[in-house]
């Protein structure tokens, strides 16, 4: 998978994988904690993921167990997951820091405050007219 195509459903599952093989519903916990709340993964979208890492050997099954009855599939980061995450994140923070600079060198000079005396009052969509 080349980074450019790397959804962020991808990325996050990703990242979660790094540390340590997880289950699904591990999976889904750390996503939400890592994208502080941003990511919230369905257990369909995250199967769908999960096979489409694995098919591009992101990922693999690191070992299955039942638990209260039920299968549970743990997978691991491969090392062509770590060199894609490390890619994307490498893209992703290149691009972050363009926009910073493009931003700084491009905002408006600050208007100032109003001169003494000079009311404002509110405008239209809770602007200033």
């Amino acid at each position: 998978m080349a980074s450019r195509d790397m959804t962020q459903a991808a990325f996050f599952v990703l990242t979660a994988l790094v540390d340590e093989p997880r289950h699904g519903y591990g999976i889904v916990q750390v996503v939400d904690e890592v994208s502080e709340g941003h990511v919230q993964l369905r257990i369909g979208t995250l199967y769908g993921v999960l096979d489409r890492l694995a098919a591009d050997g992101l990922i693999e099954r690191d070992r299955e167990e039942v638990q209260q009855g039920r299968l549970r599939r743990y997978y691991r980061l491969t090392d062509a997951g770590g060199a894609a995450l490390s890619a994307e994140a490498r893209r992703m923070t290149a691009g972050a820091r363009a926009a910073t600079e493009r931003m700084a060198a491009h905002r408006p000079p600050s208007a100032g405050p109003a001169p003494a005396g000079s009311a404002r009052r509110p405008g239209l969509a809770g602007g200033t007219a």
